[in-house]
């Protein structure tokens, strides 16, 4: 059993007046994993319950799987849902990454491979097919080289006829990590839908054993307005800074300004940040 409690103070300038509970909130939450595993013939047989709990009421499972031979099975977030580590970047499609999936995954240490066939339920683009009966598959290469970590995904999104790519590099460069990445979708779909393209890059400075600043940045290539990729760009910069008060205690802060001539609803020339406590068990 574990998991962690959060609390942190919300800011966002609301520029556009989209909000209606002001500019700055509070926020409270309470997360509880409950993992199982016991030795088979097959090698370790490991369960997985997660349960996220908010202080505005809202309570829902974020997960539930089993895991055994390189295999998952059930309802967990896809590699889509993995990003920079940082809090700037956003890498993920609006309709998240957590769906019930069968997904393999080959592991050989230096090199991995897998693919997932996903039920993406009601999160999609439709053509003529049933959003709730849609279907997505994915794909995942990636390697690990001497302090370099690369990989690429590709996946299909069955009912809105559409593809997204992505690429995400690590690399270990003088007191920190660089990373950068990049995604391409060949038009909105439910693995990528925020703009055609971006990329984006980031400096996790190590400044000391407790202490990590990381500077980052992203650009949006004709962002997504409506359910169509418009001609109209956008552009983020913020930075992000943590550190270990004491073992299982921990802040981070983050500040960000988001800028977009169209698209990207709620973060419009929109300065954004919190300030968060979370103690982890």
């Amino acid at each position: 059993m574990g998991g962690y409690v959060r609390t942190q103070l919300e800011y966002n300038d609301d520029s556009y007046g989209i909000r209606d509970n002001g500019d700055v909130n509070a926020y409270s939450r309470g997360y509880l994993t409950i993992e199982a595993k016991n030795d088979t013939e097959f090698g370790a047989l490991s369960s997985y319950i997660n349960i996220q709990a908010d202080a505005d009421g809202d309570t829902f499972l974020d997960g539930a799987w089993i895991n055994i031979a390189g295999f998952d099975v059930g309802y967990f977030y896809s590699w889509w849902d993995d990003g920079l580590s940082g809090e700037t970047d956003s890498l993920d499609s609006s309709f998240g990454a957590l769906q019930n999936s069968a997904r393999y995954t080959y592991d050989g240490g230096s090199f991995l491979a897998g693919v997932s066939v996903d039920e993406i339920e009601g999160g999609s683009y439709p053509t003529n097919n049933d959003p709730n009966d849609s279907l997505g598959v994915s794909g995942k290469l990636g390697a690990t080289i001497a302090g370099f970590n690369i990989y690429g995904l590709a996946a299909y999104d069955f009912d809105a006829e559409e593809a997204a790519f992505r690429i995400l590099a690590t690399a270990e460069l003088g007191p920190g990590t660089l990373g950068i990445a990049g995604s391409y979708a060949t038009d909105p779909n439910y693995y990528y839908d925020r703009s055609e393209w971006t990329v984006a890059a980031e400096y996790a400075i190590k400044a000391t054993e407790k202490f990590t600043i990381t500077p980052a940045a992203q650009y949006f290539g004709n962002v997504r307005v409506g359910s169509e990729f418009s001609s109209e760009d956008a552009w983020r910069v913020g930075v992000t800074a943590g550190y270990q008060i004491t073992t299982g205690l921990r802040t981070l802060a983050t500040v960000n300004y988001t800028d977009s001539d169209d698209g990207l609803p709620g973060d419009q020339k929109d300065w954004t940040g919190f300030l968060r406590l979370q103690r982890d068990f």
